[in-house]
């Protein structure tokens, strides 16, 4: 049996790469008695003020995300500051997903992670 634990994490004045260790180790489950790699036994995560959290040296101007769409012409570059004022969300979202395992778990650990702008959140106070 399966029991999923509640995690509310601040990141505000957090460094984002380090904070989103974190959050995937506790979406995998891994500190769990019970962790099995081959089973989806992590915990829900709630990020709140994703608005606020850090990047260390310039990288929230040198820093891109790259995508592409397969047609001619259709590479897309922006930059972590244009995406923060666009979507802050996104910047957490991405770090965490390039840092669990991809297999097909990666889903389904990514539907438990909610990510929030501000300090307000539906889920009760935990």
């Amino acid at each position: 049996m399966i029991t999923r634990k509640w995690h509310t994490i601040d990141v505000k004045d957090q460094i984002l790469g380090r904070v989103c260790t974190k959050i995937a180790q506790l979406l995998i489950g891994k500190g769990k008695v019970d962790y099995a790699p081959n089973l989806d036994g992590g915990d829900y995560v709630v990020v709140t003020n994703s608005d606020e959290v850090k990047l260390t040296g310039k990288k929230e101007l040198n820093k891109f995300y790259y995508s592409h769409s397969n047609y001619p012409g259709g590479f897309k570059q922006i930059s972590v500051h244009e995406q923060r004022a666009k979507d802050s969300r996104q910047l957490i979202i991405h770090a965490v997903s390039k840092m669990l395992p991809k297999n097909k778990l990666r889903a389904d650990r990514l539907k438990r992670l909610k990510v929030f702008t501000g300090s307000e959140h539906p889920y009760g106070k935990n």
